[in-house]
């Protein structure tokens, strides 16, 4: 049986700019733009009627921005998977959109194969990041959280996920590394955000980032 392609919501208030991710995308495999949305408050009722795979959501869109569109999508399906695709590399957009729950952030000026596999990544429940994003978020985060984190510390076990996490590795690449099982991982995965007060494995990632317990050059070593 044919696996099931990628449904993508496309969100963005320029027409054309819709129209190119979806000439784009319909010469990938295994992806199927289902729906378009112009502004915020069209993309909030178009998740809801569609319940798309992956929402591609732009963050500057009259009527209701991409940041609290993302927020409301979350809010009323937690485990939506969007991307963020805007041509803001701004501390005020990045880190609000990832503290609002996108699972990656793009640039529009990215390399078509770089939007694909990032579809990819968000999909299968992966962040993407692209590390000079990472960057300009280090500084943000560097300021104390509203909550701090729960007193039980993280495990040896939770540590070495924590940073496998950061340098992108998917699930199933951490059970391998650690002959674990994928369960295992995700019991790990959801320890670690409740105990950092985390939404994430962005988030996750970043704050590995800045405990030091990773660094920039791990995830590229990662991805080569």
């Amino acid at each position: 049986m044919a696996k099931k392609p990628i449904q993508l919501l496309v969100v963005d208030d320029q027409g054309i700019v819709r129209k190119g991710i979806r000439a784009l995308l319909a010469e990938v495999d295994g992806m199927d733009v289902i729906g378009e949305a112009g502004d915020g408050l069209e993309a909030v009722r178009q998740a809801e009627v569609l319940h798309p795979d992956v929402i591609l959501m732009d963050l500057v869109m009259p009527n209701l921005d991409g940041i609290e569109a993302i927020r409301q999508i979350v809010a009323k399906q937690p485990k939506s998977r969007i991307l963020a695709l805007t041509s803001f590399a701004a501390d005020d957009k990045v880190f609000p959109a990832i503290k609002a729950g996108a699972l990656g952030y793009l640039l529009k000026d990215s390399e078509p194969e770089d939007l694909i596999a990032a579809i990819r990544n968000v999909y299968r429940g992966e962040p993407f990041l692209h590390p000079s994003i990472a960057r300009k978020v280090l500084e943000e985060l560097s300021h104390p959280a509203g909550n701090p984190p729960t007193p039980e510390p993280l495990t040896e076990r939770e540590l070495e996920v924590l940073q496998l996490v950061s340098q992108g590795l998917s699930n199933q690449e951490i059970a391998a590394r650690l002959v674990i099982g994928d369960a295992t991982v995700r019991t790990h995965i959801g320890n670690i955000l409740a105990k950092l007060h985390l939404a994430n494995r962005v988030q996750a990632a970043l704050y590995a980032l800045r405990k030091g317990l990773s660094s920039l050059d791990d995830s590229n070593d990662a991805e080569e």
